[in-house]
């Protein structure tokens, strides 16, 4: 009894946490109808790229936004279709025909959803900050380059061959007779559009007037040559209703396909979520962003909807347009479930050209040439990293090339903490502190030599540690401290390394000391079973410095005593 009081206690709470404030509703409810509206395109174009039925773009802009919304911590983020996870979702599906695609695709959705939920209880919100930047830049540059070579083909009403986007452009261009014409100019008509309304007050809506007036026109004239978005499948009238996924759609494609899409949709949402701060500097959990991603898909997957994920540009036009609370985005998705049920009939005419046309459009803007100018320009590595994604991106699917962008940035993160390390001597003055001098290259008879590191000791970091270390050469009863404050974690690499080095240090008649240790390191040391040599730990203390002038006061007292201790 006393447990499901404590429920619905909490329960009360998080309704009342998420429940729409009286003094911003109006501003909310009229935020969300230009992001309903814009999504109608955007969605489409978003299906059409993934390659199922333009309408299940529609559906997911429905349930991402209002299911989403509500459990998002960046309370303006809107959660909705992005072309970055459609390309992913597209090519998840390569492996099922094309037929089959549209009853597919709820399963892969839910199956992302189910990720990201597991991914955010998991609390893995904070490893998004080991995807190099340079591998980011690189994976979306390539998705936006596939996005325009995919739509060549739709924009001109030309058949493609190819087994990737770029292969299928360099088809259509290579074959210019294949190209219909009233389809090239319905699809260039619609450019022409986006472009002039880009910098105008209408730009919020020219989406849809670069949807609405060519598909007009072709109707208008009779132009049965260019293709229609009724000719992709039934379009379903009304409002949908959920539906079970059909598990016999279960694969490995579709299995990693879920991975990728996870994978890009947790990146792309923390960028929102930095680029979208809470009202009031009100911190956000990004764990919490990630779990609202998972309930917007498994929503939209239930509704057979695409993928959804933070959107930067739904996002920015959220702001812009008003938004006051998360409700902005609920009221979004709200909207467009009564465009779904008043105007669903219309999808059907659309003109394909001019969904290719707004793709490509979008794709276009969010190349960034000033920053893999700069990239470009860092270093080797991040020369590497840009170079070696955006072309994994262009010539490999998506799951692969996401692997490849992950697998490359912890080897750059992990090759970047091994050679930023830096070794220093620390000579004790006569007022009880040290000096830092560069490490002598061998050491010196009867003499301690006390050494500080900066940089990472796992992995790498402890072979880069090695041949930092001074030799022992000639000498004779060296003495090394070797200072560890603050070391959280010692790997089996160091151990070994520090072992290896205790026994030279041993074989001149020497010895070892490490200072600064915290008391959990030392156990492991002691129970590691790996460190021989003669060894001596000090332990941190509260005041810097002082374990380790402990630790020379004993070496020095261990030399003046004739090693006999």
């Amino acid at each position: 009894m006393q447990g499901r009081r404590s429920s619905l206690a909490a329960s009360r709470r998080w309704l009342g946490s998420v429940g729409p404030e009286r003094a911003h509703l109006r501003a909310d409810m009229l935020a969300g109808l230009p992001g309903a509206i814009s999504s109608v395109p955007d969605g489409m174009a978003a299906a059409v790229l993934a390659g199922v039925n333009p309408v299940q773009g529609l559906y997911a802009g429905f349930a991402g936004p209002a299911v989403g919304g509500l459990a998002a911590s960046t309370r303006l983020m809107v959660i909705t279709t992005t072309s970055a996870a459609a390309l992913a979702a597209g090519s998840a599906l390569q492996s099922v025909p094309a037929g089959k695609r549209p009853e597919a695709v709820p399963l892969l959705v839910i199956m992302v959803g189910a990720v990201l939920v597991a991914a955010g209880l998991a609390r893995l919100g904070r490893y998004t900050r080991f995807v190099s930047y340079s591998v980011m830049i690189g994976f979306l540059t390539g998705i936006s380059v596939n996005i325009v070579c995919g739509q060549i083909s739709d924009l001109t009403g030309a058949p493609a061959q190819g087994g990737f986007p770029l292969a299928k452009a360099v088809d259509v261009l290579s074959h210019p007779a294949t190209i219909d014409l009233a389809s090239l100019l319905t699809g260039l008509g619609a450019l022409a559009i986006l472009v002039l309304l880009a910098r105008t007050r209408l730009a919020v809506f020219s989406a849809l007037v670069a949807l609405a007036i060519p598909t007009a026109v072709v109707v208008l004239a009779g132009l049965d040559s260019v293709g229609r978005v009724g000719d992709q499948g039934d379009i379903p009238g009304g409002i949908p209703i959920p539906h079970l996924p059909d598990f016999r759609f279960m694969s490995f494609s579709l299995v990693t396909g879920a991975f990728a899409i996870a994978a890009i949709v947790l990146v792309q949402g923390a960028g929102v979520a930095e680029a979208a701060p809470n009202p009031g500097n009100a911190p956000a959990d990004p764990n919490q962003d990630i779990i609202a991603q998972g309930a917007g898909n498994l929503a939209a997957g239930f509704f057979r909807g695409i993928a959804v994920g933070g959107s930067v540009g739904q996002t920015a036009l959220n702001v812009s347009v008003g938004a006051r609370t998360r409700w902005a985005a609920i009221w979004s998705g709200i909207w467009m479930l009564v465009i779904l049920a008043l105007f669903s009939g219309l999808v059907a005419k659309i003109a394909l050209p001019t969904l290719a046309a707004i793709l490509i459009f979008a794709a276009i803007g969010s190349m960034r040439p000033g920053e893999i100018t700069t990239i470009l320009r860092t270093g080797r590595n991040s020369q590497v990293a840009v170079i070696s994604t955006f072309a994994a991106t262009l010539f490999l699917p998506v799951a692969a090339a996401v692997g490849i962008g992950v697998a490359l940035s912890l080897l750059l993160q992990l090759n970047q903490e091994a050679m930023d390390l830096t070794v220093v001597e620390l000579v004790p003055l006569d007022d009880g502190r040290f000096e830092e001098r560069p490490p002598p290259a061998v050491l010196t008879s009867q003499h301690v030599t006390v050494l500080d590191v900066y940089g990472s000791l796992l992995y790498a970091g402890a072979r880069t540690l090695q041949a930092h270390l001074p030799d022992t050469g000639t000498a004779q009863a060296p003495v090394v401290v070797l200072r560890l404050r603050r070391r959280t974690s010692l790997g089996a690499t160091f151990i070994k390394v520090v072992s290896d080095y205790a026994g030279h240090l041993a074989s001149a008649g020497g010895r070892l000391y490490l200072s600064g240790l915290e008391p959990s390191l030392t156990e492991r040391l002691t129970r590691s079973g790996q460190v021989d040599g003669p060894i001596r730990t000090f332990e941190a203390t509260s005041i810097i410095g002082e374990s380790t002038r402990a630790a020379y006061l004993d070496a020095e007292a261990w030399l003046v005593k004739g090693h006999d201790r």
